[in-house]
């Protein structure tokens, strides 16, 4: 009996050997395609959120444009109230991925659902999904912009064909009231 119980023994620790291999194979080819998933997930991210007009304050005009043309993305600036036309001529976007997200925006790229810039990186502009967006205290727009070593929020406006002097001193009109020193002193 000890030999047919030790031929059953190698016979079971094959088999469980076996069964193990065979489910360590299966887990990691599973694993190996939600990682195929997920990589092309990201790389065909939602670039349609981008689609529309910016501007770097929620009650001014808009200033940016981004669109698309045929497979291809564009931004354009406005022009100044001088200029014959609109918008300037179309500058060329490029999808940028999320790893490098932290050399532009303090944000944690799992944060993040699209990015699209220039290909000299002098403007970036990132789509923070709405869910974030929603919960950070610090955002009050779902658009984040790296214009020139500067990031912040922008937003999303109405896209008009109105020219405006973006050129203009915002504080040329503004106009500061003495303070009454007495009424001050009296409280």
């Amino acid at each position: 009996m000890s030999l047919c119980s030790n031929v059953f023994s190698k016979t079971m620790t094959r088999l469980t050997i076996g069964i193990a291999m065979s489910s360590a194979l299966l887990l990691t080819a599973c694993d190996d395609h939600n990682m195929q998933t997920s990589t092309t997930m990201k790389a065909t991210a939602d670039l349609s959120v981008f689609e529309g007009c910016y501007t770097v304050s929620s009650d001014e005009p808009a200033q940016i444009k981004v669109s698309q043309q045929g497979d291809a993305w564009i931004m354009q600036m406005k022009e100044a109230a001088s200029a014959k036309r609109v918008w300037d001529d179309p500058e060329a976007l490029e999808v940028i991925e999320n790893s490098e997200i932290p050399k532009f925006f303090s944000i944690d790229p799992d944060n993040v659902d699209a990015v699209l810039g220039r290909p000299d990186r002098v403007l970036v502009l990132a789509h923070v999904k709405p869910a974030y967006a929603n919960i950070d205290p610090l955002l009050d727009s779902e658009y984040l912009s790296y214009i020139y070593r500067g990031a912040n929020t922008i937003y999303r406006v109405e896209c008009d064909d109105v020219n405006t002097d973006i050129l203009a001193n915002p504080h040329a009109n503004i106009i500061i009231d003495n303070v009454n020193v007495d009424a001050h002193a009296s409280s």
